[in-house]
């Protein structure tokens, strides 16, 4: 089982392990109105973000699979910071229930969206999911966020049904 994230690189990209110097792009990202306005919808203190930034190893170091961290890849190196994407089991307490699944989330800094990165660092994690991970994956987004079910269903997620997590509308995904 793997402790840490692979470091998996597209076209475009690089994904990799978070670090604690990456903070600062986690608070800068979390705080900003935009990224949360489908994801809870309140920006997140600098506390939240340490504790959202200590949970991402956990995950791997505990399950085998967890966040990776992406990048833009700028002459076959890190480039600017673009968003985060992984899989994980929260444990949420939803009706109906997510237990046994990993669950794939993704955020994409407003400046990066429109390029298609959220896709293709979804196929990489996809496609290293398939050959590493033994759970169904499903995905839970607001189903106001127009862009987040565009790019769910385009990697083989389907609408299962509609519920509420936390006083909020919530629509469930699963991939088969």
């Amino acid at each position: 089982m793997l402790t840490q994230a692979p470091v998996l690189e597209t076209e475009r990209l690089i994904l990799r392990a978070h670090r604690v110097e990456d903070f600062e792009d986690i608070v800068a990202q979390w705080a900003d109105p935009d990224v949360v306005k489908y994801i809870g919808g309140t920006p997140s203190t600098r506390e939240a973000s340490w504790s959202r930034l200590l949970r991402y190893p956990g995950h791997w170091q505990m399950l085998g699979f967890g966040y990776w961290i992406v990048f833009e890849k700028h002459n076959g190196a890190e480039g600017a910071f673009v968003g985060e994407i992984g899989l994980a089991d929260y444990q949420r307490e939803i009706t109906p229930s997510l237990n046994g699944m990993a669950e794939m989330g993704w955020v994409v800094s407003p400046k990066f969206q429109g390029k298609g990165y959220a896709a293709e660092a979804a196929q990489a994690v996809l496609n290293w999911a398939k050959a590493n991970v033994e759970r169904p994956l499903c995905c839970i987004i607001a189903p106001e966020h127009q862009a987040s079910i565009r790019l769910a269903e385009k990697c083989g997620f389907v609408a299962q049904t509609d519920t509420t997590y936390h006083g909020a509308n919530t629509r469930i995904f699963i991939r088969r």
